[in-house]
């Protein structure tokens, strides 16, 4: 049963993504009611939290087993001596899953009431204490120690500094301030520091702030998949086109035994620092980070000099990973999605010109995955159509490992190549909340199988360039 209301869309996104998932081929191949369902499962699903939170191990620095151990120690003290298993994936041998305690119904909510952004809302259900910089509006008489109850707004309508709000606002679970009201607001600045320690989140999730640094790396279980199926080699040299904030980069590397080189652009200056700080934490010293416009990538002409940066001769990479920019529909937490559709449509026509430039930068015989974290038809399913047509050197190839669903219909590719893609699906399984006493009476097995289906909505297809010209 869905604890938090379904995902809000501005109208007109509404009415598109309802075509999307009533598209004649779906409807057919399903049934009205089949289709009906799922889609409205989905909606549920995006404003409730992944049931698992996914850490990967930097294999580069530690093994898994280590920080397995030191992991479940430090769970252990978050949650006062509440057994909580940390599992390894059988498939995916470089990350730990951790089962996410909640929706926590009991909660005794406080008269003191703090608001904090929906990106910082968004945090706390995944296991992230409030920091100042967050919180839009507090009670009055604020002060520190004080126990709160804190609560999202979601449409963004409260006002900073309020005293008190009446608009749509959802329960996040309560903790305690570090801080008065007069030191959150301070006429001196804005301060940065933790402002609520949460000690009753409605979601109990580990927080991992400054846990092993260097040995952990949270991600989710989707994109740690995507840098599986490119599958770098020591030696090569690779391309991350759409980089920030190096989650995939860092894999890459680790992958590689930090062996050969990963080329990581973003055309984001702040993003590519980020980029550099995770590769110089993580300690991996082949990867070389630009800020560069991956749609200007490639190189017409010869260049005189040794830069190792972009733009990039034709032909110059053996395994190119596109994790392109998009409409980010499968995110969650997410309760209201405020993009309006005119930029939901925008993100199609760059895919492709990225898309084109990673064709052209691809050796003869090279990889090349395309991924996105969007649930649309237009930035999945029709993206692969359109390449195949566009480009007849590229072939769909099978994806390994291969642990979300097939591809969905809609964009008349036949059964057999939507095979070949993988599009995680929440609404794959039933809505659940999980409690310590469910979770002891779950398999192992099943833990693994609902992590698999139960993340957030993503996309991933590979293909391979052929040799003849």
């Amino acid at each position: 049963m869905s604890f938090f209301p379904r995902i809000f869309f501005q109208r007109e996104v509404e009415e598109y993504l309802t075509k999307v998932f009533r598209n004649n081929e779906l409807i057919t191949a399903l049934g009205t009611q089949e289709a009906e369902s799922k889609y409205q499962s989905l909606l549920s699903h995006l404003s409730h939290p992944p049931a698992f939170s996914t850490v990967r191990v930097n294999t580069h620095l530690a093994s898994v087993k280590h920080v397995k151990k030191l992991l479940f120690e430090e769970i252990q003290k978050q949650f006062k001596g509440l057994c909580v298993p940390v599992l390894e994936h059988p498939k995916l041998q470089d990350i730990l899953l951790i089962p996410v305690i909640g929706p926590r119904r009991d909660l005794k909510k406080h008269a003191s009431e703090v608001i904090v952004g929906a990106q910082c809302g968004y945090a706390v259900l995944r296991g992230a204490h409030v920091y100042v910089p967050g919180i839009i509006s507090t009670s009055r008489f604020l002060k520190a120690g004080d126990l709160v109850s804190v609560y999202s707004d979601i449409e963004g309508k409260c006002k900073k500094g309020a005293k008190e709000f009446e608009g749509v606002k959802v329960f996040l679970g309560n903790g305690i301030s570090e801080l008065s009201r007069s030191e959150i607001f301070s006429s001196r600045g804005p301060l940065n520091g933790l402002g609520i320690r949460m000690i009753e989140p409605v979601y109990l999730s580990p927080s991992f702030g400054n846990v092993l640094p260097s040995q952990l790396f949270l991600q989710n279980l989707p994109s740690v998949v995507v840098s599986h199926i490119l599958n770098p080699q020591p030696g090569e040299r690779i391309l991350d086109m759409c980089a920030a904030p190096g989650g995939k980069t860092t894999h890459l590397a680790a992958l590689m035994h930090d062996q050969g080189i990963v080329i990581a652009m973003d055309k984001v200056a702040n993003k590519v620092k980020k980029i550099k700080q995770n590769a110089e934490l993580l300690q991996l010293n082949c990867i070389k980070a630009f800020c560069y416009d991956g749609t200007k990538a490639l190189s017409v002409e010869k260049r005189e000099d040794e830069q190792e940066g972009p733009p990039f001769l034709p032909e110059s990479f053996d395994r190119i990973l596109l994790d392109a920019p998009c409409s980010g529909m499968g995110q969650r937490p997410n309760m209201a999605y405020t993009s309006t559709l005119k930029e939901v449509t925008s993100y199609k026509p760059l895919q492709r010109k990225l898309f084109a430039v990673a064709v052209k930068l691809l050796k003869p015989g090279g990889v090349l995955v395309y991924s996105t974290c969007t649930i649309t038809l237009s930035e999945n399913e029709e993206q692969v159509a359109w390449a195949l047509k566009a480009f007849p050197c590229l072939q769909l190839q099978p994806q390994e490992p291969h642990i979300g669903g097939e591809g969905m219909r809609g964009a008349g590719l036949p059964l057999d190549q939507l095979k070949l893609l993988q599009r995680f699906d929440p609404s794959a399984v039933t809505l659940q909340g999980m409690d310590i006493s469910s979770l002891q009476d779950f398999r192992e097995d099943d833990l693994i199988s609902l992590a698999n289906k139960d993340c957030i909505g993503f996309f991933i297809a590979k293909f391979i360039k052929s040799n003849s010209k």
